[in-house]
Protein backbone atom coordinates (compact mmCIF):
# COMPACT_ATOMS: atom_id res chain seq x y z
CA UNK A 1 0.00 0.00 0.00
CA UNK A 2 1.42 3.30 -0.71
CA UNK A 3 0.27 6.56 0.70
CA UNK A 4 1.25 9.88 0.25
CA UNK A 5 2.42 11.41 3.81
CA UNK A 6 3.57 14.58 3.10
CA UNK A 7 4.82 16.61 -0.01
CA UNK A 8 8.46 15.25 0.79
CA UNK A 9 7.53 12.02 1.91
CA UNK A 10 6.58 8.54 1.10
CA UNK A 11 5.12 5.91 3.18
CA UNK A 12 5.39 2.45 2.36
CA UNK A 13 4.29 0.06 4.36
CA UNK A 14 4.27 -3.83 4.04
CA UNK A 15 1.15 -5.46 6.09
CA UNK A 16 2.64 -7.84 8.34
CA UNK A 17 1.30 -11.73 7.06
CA UNK A 18 0.61 -14.75 8.29
CA UNK A 19 1.62 -15.74 12.21
CA UNK A 20 4.38 -12.55 11.99
CA UNK A 21 4.17 -9.41 14.15
CA UNK A 22 4.15 -6.48 12.62
CA UNK A 23 7.32 -4.88 12.15
CA UNK A 24 9.53 -2.21 12.66
CA UNK A 25 9.44 1.21 10.73
CA UNK A 26 12.31 2.67 9.06
CA UNK A 27 12.92 5.99 8.21
CA UNK A 28 15.39 6.05 4.79
CA UNK A 29 16.56 7.95 2.70
CA UNK A 30 17.50 5.52 0.33
CA UNK A 31 15.63 4.90 -3.09
CA UNK A 32 13.08 2.01 -3.94
CA UNK A 33 14.95 -0.23 -5.41
CA UNK A 34 17.63 -0.51 -2.21
CA UNK A 35 14.61 -0.44 -0.04
CA UNK A 36 12.93 -3.06 -1.52
CA UNK A 37 16.10 -5.34 -1.41
CA UNK A 38 16.28 -4.78 2.04
CA UNK A 39 12.93 -5.50 3.19
CA UNK A 40 13.16 -8.47 1.50
CA UNK A 41 16.48 -9.28 3.77
CA UNK A 42 14.98 -8.23 6.79
CA UNK A 43 11.27 -10.26 5.85
CA UNK A 44 13.93 -13.63 4.84
CA UNK A 45 16.33 -13.31 7.71
CA UNK A 46 13.90 -11.97 10.47
CA UNK A 47 10.66 -12.57 10.01
CA UNK A 48 9.72 -9.08 9.97
CA UNK A 49 7.92 -6.67 7.75
CA UNK A 50 8.82 -3.27 7.81
CA UNK A 51 7.25 0.16 7.22
CA UNK A 52 8.81 2.76 5.60
CA UNK A 53 9.05 6.25 5.54
CA UNK A 54 11.27 8.12 3.33
CA UNK A 55 12.74 11.25 2.95
CA UNK A 56 15.83 13.60 2.74
CA UNK A 57 18.31 13.24 5.68
CA UNK A 58 18.27 16.14 7.25
CA UNK A 59 14.56 16.08 6.90
CA UNK A 60 14.05 12.56 8.67
CA UNK A 61 16.37 13.58 11.35
CA UNK A 62 14.98 16.47 12.61
CA UNK A 63 11.54 14.75 12.40
CA UNK A 64 12.91 12.44 14.62
CA UNK A 65 14.58 15.28 16.64
CA UNK A 66 10.89 16.67 16.81
CA UNK A 67 9.04 12.90 17.76
CA UNK A 68 11.74 12.25 20.44
CA UNK A 69 9.38 12.79 23.57
CA UNK A 70 7.05 9.84 21.78
CA UNK A 71 9.25 8.02 18.81
CA UNK A 72 6.97 6.99 15.88
CA UNK A 73 10.27 5.15 14.03
CA UNK A 74 12.27 2.40 15.05
CA UNK A 75 15.44 2.74 12.83
CA UNK A 76 16.85 5.45 10.60
CA UNK A 77 18.81 4.33 7.37
CA UNK A 78 20.98 5.78 6.41
CA UNK A 79 23.48 9.57 6.45
CA UNK A 80 26.82 10.12 6.99
CA UNK A 81 28.42 10.69 10.32
CA UNK A 82 29.08 14.16 9.47
CA UNK A 83 25.25 14.48 9.48
CA UNK A 84 23.81 12.16 12.10
CA UNK A 85 26.71 13.53 14.48
CA UNK A 86 24.68 16.43 15.48
CA UNK A 87 21.87 14.29 16.17
CA UNK A 88 23.35 11.72 18.33
CA UNK A 89 20.79 12.49 21.75
CA UNK A 90 17.92 10.92 19.68
CA UNK A 91 19.76 7.79 18.82
CA UNK A 92 20.48 4.52 20.55
CA UNK A 93 24.03 2.97 20.50
CA UNK A 94 23.79 -0.86 18.90
CA UNK A 95 27.08 -3.11 19.10
CA UNK A 96 25.23 -5.14 16.41
CA UNK A 97 26.90 -9.17 16.12
CA UNK A 98 27.44 -8.03 12.05
CA UNK A 99 29.80 -5.59 13.25
CA UNK A 100 32.80 -8.06 13.80
CA UNK A 101 33.14 -7.90 9.60
CA UNK A 102 33.33 -4.23 9.50
CA UNK A 103 36.80 -2.49 9.27
CA UNK A 104 37.25 -0.66 12.78
CA UNK A 105 38.36 2.37 10.95
CA UNK A 106 34.35 2.66 9.87
CA UNK A 107 33.16 2.20 13.18
CA UNK A 108 31.70 4.80 15.68
CA UNK A 109 32.32 5.37 19.13
CA UNK A 110 29.75 3.38 21.32
CA UNK A 111 28.25 2.14 18.31
CA UNK A 112 26.22 4.81 18.18
CA UNK A 113 25.36 4.38 14.11
CA UNK A 114 25.83 1.36 12.31
CA UNK A 115 28.24 1.50 8.78
CA UNK A 116 25.83 -0.01 5.83
CA UNK A 117 28.07 0.94 3.03
CA UNK A 118 30.29 2.90 1.95
CA UNK A 119 30.30 5.93 -0.44
CA UNK A 120 32.28 7.68 -3.26
CA UNK A 121 31.88 11.10 -4.42
CA UNK A 122 32.05 11.40 -8.28
CA UNK A 123 31.63 13.89 -11.16
CA UNK A 124 28.58 13.23 -13.02
CA UNK A 125 28.92 14.04 -16.65
CA UNK A 126 26.89 14.33 -19.61
CA UNK A 127 29.24 14.15 -22.73
CA UNK A 128 26.14 15.63 -24.71
CA UNK A 129 26.11 18.80 -22.84
CA UNK A 130 30.01 19.65 -23.12
CA UNK A 131 29.50 21.72 -26.21
CA UNK A 132 33.27 21.01 -27.82
CA UNK A 133 34.65 21.56 -24.19
CA UNK A 134 36.88 19.61 -22.83
CA UNK A 135 35.58 16.89 -20.17
CA UNK A 136 36.51 17.66 -16.40
CA UNK A 137 39.15 15.57 -14.69
CA UNK A 138 39.95 17.36 -11.54
CA UNK A 139 38.05 19.43 -9.33
CA UNK A 140 39.76 22.53 -10.49
CA UNK A 141 38.31 21.91 -14.08
CA UNK A 142 34.97 23.21 -12.28
CA UNK A 143 36.00 26.59 -11.08
CA UNK A 144 36.64 27.53 -14.70
CA UNK A 145 33.62 30.55 -15.04
CA UNK A 146 32.91 28.37 -18.68
CA UNK A 147 31.17 26.11 -15.91
CA UNK A 148 29.00 28.83 -14.53
CA UNK A 149 25.21 27.27 -13.98
CA UNK A 150 26.11 24.04 -15.41
CA UNK A 151 27.29 22.01 -12.20
CA UNK A 152 24.56 21.08 -10.07
CA UNK A 153 24.81 19.60 -6.56
CA UNK A 154 22.36 18.69 -3.91
CA UNK A 155 21.92 21.32 -0.87
CA UNK A 156 24.55 20.53 1.94
CA UNK A 157 21.73 21.92 4.60
CA UNK A 158 19.21 19.17 3.99
CA UNK A 159 21.61 16.17 2.15
CA UNK A 160 24.33 14.58 3.77
CA UNK A 161 25.92 14.08 0.08
CA UNK A 162 25.94 17.61 -0.16
CA UNK A 163 27.21 18.39 3.11
CA UNK A 164 29.75 15.32 2.75
CA UNK A 165 31.05 16.95 -0.61
CA UNK A 166 31.09 20.50 0.08
CA UNK A 167 33.24 20.39 3.48
CA UNK A 168 35.48 17.77 1.52
CA UNK A 169 35.85 20.22 -1.35
CA UNK A 170 36.68 23.11 1.38
CA UNK A 171 39.46 20.70 2.94
CA UNK A 172 40.97 19.65 -0.21
CA UNK A 173 40.98 22.90 -2.67
CA UNK A 174 42.31 26.35 -1.91
CA UNK A 175 39.83 29.34 -1.04
CA UNK A 176 39.77 31.15 -4.25
CA UNK A 177 39.39 27.86 -5.83
CA UNK A 178 36.82 26.27 -3.62
CA UNK A 179 34.95 30.02 -3.79
CA UNK A 180 35.04 29.31 -7.42
CA UNK A 181 34.09 26.23 -7.99
CA UNK A 182 30.89 27.04 -5.07
CA UNK A 183 29.93 30.39 -7.65
CA UNK A 184 29.24 28.07 -10.24
CA UNK A 185 27.10 25.52 -8.71
CA UNK A 186 23.08 25.04 -9.33
CA UNK A 187 22.09 24.11 -5.83
CA UNK A 188 19.35 21.38 -5.44
CA UNK A 189 16.82 21.10 -2.62
CA UNK A 190 16.78 17.14 -4.44
CA UNK A 191 19.68 14.90 -4.12
CA UNK A 192 17.97 12.87 -6.09
CA UNK A 193 17.56 15.98 -8.63
CA UNK A 194 21.44 15.80 -9.44
CA UNK A 195 22.06 12.69 -11.49
CA UNK A 196 18.28 13.06 -12.95
CA UNK A 197 19.33 16.18 -14.28
CA UNK A 198 22.54 15.52 -15.36
CA UNK A 199 21.08 12.27 -17.08
CA UNK A 200 17.81 14.21 -19.10
CA UNK A 201 21.01 16.70 -20.10
CA UNK A 202 19.56 19.49 -18.12
CA UNK A 203 23.35 20.17 -16.78
CA UNK A 204 26.98 19.34 -18.16
CA UNK A 205 27.92 17.77 -14.79
CA UNK A 206 26.83 16.75 -10.99
CA UNK A 207 28.67 16.29 -7.93
CA UNK A 208 26.90 13.21 -6.19
CA UNK A 209 27.91 9.93 -4.83
CA UNK A 210 29.06 6.86 -7.41
CA UNK A 211 26.04 4.74 -6.91
CA UNK A 212 23.81 7.49 -8.09
CA UNK A 213 26.06 8.43 -10.86
CA UNK A 214 26.89 4.36 -11.98
CA UNK A 215 23.05 3.68 -11.86
CA UNK A 216 22.60 5.50 -15.32
CA UNK A 217 26.22 4.12 -16.94
CA UNK A 218 24.70 0.57 -15.90
CA UNK A 219 21.36 1.97 -17.46
CA UNK A 220 23.43 1.80 -21.17
CA UNK A 221 23.28 5.56 -21.33
CA UNK A 222 26.75 6.25 -23.14
CA UNK A 223 26.61 9.58 -23.04
CA UNK A 224 27.15 9.69 -19.28
CA UNK A 225 30.61 8.80 -17.41
CA UNK A 226 32.01 8.71 -14.62
CA UNK A 227 35.17 10.70 -13.07
CA UNK A 228 37.15 9.92 -10.09
CA UNK A 229 39.20 13.52 -9.60
CA UNK A 230 42.86 12.99 -10.33
CA UNK A 231 43.91 15.32 -7.34
CA UNK A 232 41.45 12.90 -4.97
CA UNK A 233 37.58 12.84 -4.18
CA UNK A 234 36.34 11.47 -1.20
CA UNK A 235 34.78 8.49 0.74
CA UNK A 236 32.25 8.47 3.59
CA UNK A 237 30.24 5.59 5.46
CA UNK A 238 26.92 5.23 5.74
CA UNK A 239 25.41 4.71 8.86
CA UNK A 240 21.87 3.60 9.51
CA UNK A 241 21.06 3.94 13.41
CA UNK A 242 18.18 2.80 16.08
CA UNK A 243 16.29 5.42 16.99
CA UNK A 244 16.24 5.96 21.07
CA UNK A 245 13.36 4.45 22.75
CA UNK A 246 12.16 2.76 19.26
CA UNK A 247 8.70 1.34 19.57
CA UNK A 248 9.90 -1.86 18.19
CA UNK A 249 12.49 -2.84 20.52
CA UNK A 250 14.20 -5.74 19.99
CA UNK A 251 12.65 -6.32 16.42
CA UNK A 252 14.50 -2.90 15.69
CA UNK A 253 17.44 -4.26 16.40
CA UNK A 254 16.94 -7.78 14.16
CA UNK A 255 16.38 -5.37 11.14
CA UNK A 256 19.65 -3.68 11.57
CA UNK A 257 21.57 -6.73 12.15
CA UNK A 258 19.72 -8.03 8.92
CA UNK A 259 20.74 -4.60 7.29
CA UNK A 260 24.35 -5.56 8.05
CA UNK A 261 24.48 -9.14 6.58
CA UNK A 262 26.27 -9.96 3.94
CA UNK A 263 23.48 -11.22 2.06
CA UNK A 264 21.59 -7.45 2.43
CA UNK A 265 24.71 -5.76 1.57
CA UNK A 266 25.23 -7.98 -1.45
CA UNK A 267 21.62 -7.09 -2.81
CA UNK A 268 22.64 -3.55 -2.21
CA UNK A 269 25.70 -3.39 -4.27
CA UNK A 270 24.41 -5.62 -6.79
CA UNK A 271 20.24 -3.57 -6.72
CA UNK A 272 21.37 -0.17 -5.89
CA UNK A 273 25.06 -0.05 -6.49
CA UNK A 274 26.38 0.58 -2.73
CA UNK A 275 29.90 -0.37 -1.79
CA UNK A 276 29.89 -2.59 1.13
CA UNK A 277 30.88 -1.66 4.73
CA UNK A 278 32.13 -4.93 5.24
CA UNK A 279 35.69 -6.74 4.31
CA UNK A 280 33.84 -10.25 2.59
CA UNK A 281 32.62 -8.86 -0.55
CA UNK A 282 34.51 -8.21 -3.64
CA UNK A 283 32.92 -5.54 -5.08
CA UNK A 284 33.63 -6.35 -8.97
CA UNK A 285 32.20 -9.92 -8.46
CA UNK A 286 28.81 -8.61 -9.14
CA UNK A 287 28.93 -4.45 -10.38
CA UNK A 288 31.98 -3.06 -13.09
CA UNK A 289 33.58 -0.31 -10.19
CA UNK A 290 37.16 0.06 -9.59
CA UNK A 291 37.81 -1.66 -6.34
CA UNK A 292 38.31 0.56 -3.70
CA UNK A 293 41.95 0.58 -3.42
CA UNK A 294 42.34 1.95 -6.91
CA UNK A 295 40.88 5.28 -6.09
CA UNK A 296 42.79 7.95 -5.17
CA UNK A 297 41.03 9.51 -1.55
CA UNK A 298 41.10 12.42 0.27
CA UNK A 299 40.97 11.77 4.13
CA UNK A 300 38.34 14.26 5.66
CA UNK A 301 38.01 14.03 9.39
CA UNK A 302 34.16 12.88 10.14
CA UNK A 303 33.95 14.63 13.53
CA UNK A 304 34.93 17.61 12.73
CA UNK A 305 32.42 18.00 10.18
CA UNK A 306 30.00 17.19 12.59
CA UNK A 307 31.28 19.50 15.44
CA UNK A 308 31.82 22.33 12.59
CA UNK A 309 28.29 21.88 11.08
CA UNK A 310 26.44 24.67 11.56
CA UNK A 311 28.96 26.67 11.20
CA UNK A 312 30.25 25.51 8.20
CA UNK A 313 26.84 25.84 6.73
CA UNK A 314 26.51 29.42 7.79
CA UNK A 315 29.50 30.12 6.01
CA UNK A 316 27.97 28.09 2.86
CA UNK A 317 24.88 29.93 2.72
CA UNK A 318 26.69 33.57 2.48
CA UNK A 319 28.62 32.35 -0.98
CA UNK A 320 27.21 33.47 -4.05
CA UNK A 321 26.38 30.59 -6.35
CA UNK A 322 25.05 30.25 -9.46
CA UNK A 323 21.28 29.42 -8.92
CA UNK A 324 19.09 26.97 -7.04
CA UNK A 325 16.98 24.68 -8.44
CA UNK A 326 13.94 22.14 -6.94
Amino acid sequence: MTIRFAPSMLVACLAATGANAAGPVIYTTNPIPAVEAVQAVIQEKAGLSTGIITGGSGVLLRRVEAEKAAPQGDVFWSSSANTMGAFKEVLEPYSSPELEAVPKELRVADDYFQPANVHVVTLMVNADQLNGATAPTDWKDLADPAWKGRIILPDPANSSTGYTIVWGLSKLLDGPTYKALVSNLVVSSSSSAVPKGVAMGEYAAGITFETNSYSYVDGGQTEISIVYPSSGTFTTPEYAALIKGAPAGEAARKAIDALLSREAQIELLKVAFRRPSRTDIQVSDYVKLPELASIKVFRIDEEEAARGRDAFLTEWAALPKAGSSK
